[in-house]
C-alpha cells in the first residue's frame, strides 16, 4: 500500500483539514463531507461512536506488544504465505527500493491484521487471502482489544460510506453489499524516533490502495499529507477524540475522479515513541472497481479487481518480488 515519493519537498503547518460531526443530520453532513473528499481527500470525524475507552485500551495493548523481547515478536513474524503477524523494524521498503537503490526502509515495525475468519469458512475455497489472524501467545488481551475497536471502526466506516454513497447518487445498500466478506485489514504500527541524519521516515509518502482509512492519530503528531495541486506538505493537526479518515485509490475510482487519493507519509521527528492503528476498508475479493458516476474529464483508470490487487500489494511487499500485473500502481507514485 505503500509507495517512494523521490521529491524532498520543505514541510510547512499545520493542514486545514474540514471536519465533520456524524452526530447531526445527513443533510447538514453530506455537502461538508462532499468537499472535503473532493478538495483534500481527507476528513476529520466526530461523534464516530468509537468510545474513547476503546482506543485507550488499544493504545496500551499495541504499546504491550512492541514492548515484548524481540524474539518473542520475531515468532509471530509476518510470511509471504500469510501476510498476518509481526512485521520487524525496517523490514519492509515497499514499492521503494527496488526503483531507487540505496532507498532507506520505512522505520516501523508493525502487526498485521485481518478479518477475522474461521479456517473452515467456505469464503476461503473462493480465496486463500482469507483466514484466521495469527494471535500471539498470551495474546487474548489484544485479541479482544483488536476486534472490540474493529467492530466500531467498521459501524463508523459503514455509516460514512453511506453518505458516500448518497453524495455519488449510487444506491446505498448495493453499494455496501460490496464490503460484505470485505478484505478489511488494519496494522498496529510503533515508530522509534527518527535517529539523527536519517530521512526521518516512518512510512515513505504514498497513496492508500483501499477505499476508506479510518486512523485514531498519535497525539506525537507525525502525519503529513500533500493536497492536490500543491507541492507543500502540510502535517495533519486532529483535535482530542476526532477519527482522521482518507479517501484511497478504490473509491477515487469508484467517483470517477471525483474522490482524491491524496498522498501522505509518517514523519516521527518528535522524539518520542509513535504509535497508530489504521483500519483500511477493502471490498470482497471478487468485486471489480470501476467508476459508479461519469468520469471527471482527464480522469482514466482501468477497472480494478479487488482480489488480485490485494494480493500484489501484499506479495510484492517483498523485495525480491515485483508485479506481474503492470496495469496496477500498487499505491507507487511516479510523478
Amino acid at each position: 500500500m505503500l509507495a517512494y515519493w523521490p521529491e524532498r519537498i520543505p514541510m510547512t503547518p499545520a493542514a486545514s483539514i474540514p471536519l465533520i460531526d456524524l452526530r447531526n443530520q445527513d443533510e447538514h453532513i453530506i455537502p461538508e463531507l462532499a468537499q472535503a473528499l473532493c478538495e483534500i481527500g481527507f476528513v476529520l470525524v466526530a461523534g464516530h461512536g468509537v468510545p474513547e475507552a476503546l482506543v485507550g485500551e488499544l493504545r496500551d495493548q499495541t504499546v504491550k506488544y512492541f514492548d515484548r523481547p524481540l524474539p518473542d515478536k520475531l515468532a509471530d513474524s509476518i510470511e509471504p504465505e500469510n501476510y498476518r503477524g509481526y512485521i520487524p523494524l525496517g523490514f519492509f521498503s515497499p514499492n521503494a527500493a527496488r526503483d531507487h537503490p540505496g532507498t532507506a526502509a520505512d522505520q516501523y515495525e508493525g502487526y498485521k491484521l485481518h478479518l477475522e475468519i474461521e479456517a473452515n469458512d467456505a469464503i476461503r475455497a473462493q480465496c486463500d487471502l482469507y483466514g484466521p489472524n495469527q494471535w500471539p501467545p498470551d495474546g487474548d488481551a489484544l485479541k479482544a482489544a483488536v476486534l472490540a475497536f474493529w467492530r466500531a471502526c467498521n459501524a463508523a466506516g459503514e455509516r460514512l460510506l453511506r453518505l458516500i454513497a448518497r453524495i455519488m447518487d449510487v444506491d446505498e445498500s448495493a453499494f455496501l453489499s460490496l464490503f460484505e466478506y470485505p478484505l478489511t485489514n488494519m496494522t498496529l504500527l510503533h515508530y522509534p524516533p527518527a535517529t539523527a541524519g536519517s530521512d526521518g521516515f516512518g512510512i515513505h509518502p504514498h497513496k492508500d490502495t483501499d477505499a476508506l482509512t479510518l486512523l485514531f492519530p498519535d497525539p506525537v503528531g507525525g502525519l503529513w499529507l500533500r493536497p492536490r495541486d500543491s507541492k507543500e506538505w502540510l502535517e495533519v493537526s486532529a483535535p482530542p477524540g476526532t477519527m482522521v479518515v482518507n479517501i484511497g485509490d478504490l473509491l477515487e475510482l469508484w467517483s470517477g475522479g471525483l474522490f482524491v487519493s491524496t498522498p501522505h507519509k509518517v514523519v516521527n521527528t518528535s522524539g518520542q515513541e509513535r504509535y497508530s492503528f489504521p483500519f483500511f476498508m477493502v471490498p470482497r475479493h471478487d468485486v471489480v472497481v470501476a467508476p459508479l458516476i461519469t468520469c471527471q474529464n482527464g480522469y482514466q483508470r482501468e477497472p480494478v479487481p479487488v482480489g488480485t490487487v490485494s494480493r500484489e500489494v501484499w506479495r510484492t511487499n517483498w523485495l525480491n518480488n515485483k508485479s506481474s500485473h503492470s496495469g496496477f500502481d500498487l499505491g507507487t507514485l511516479t510523478d
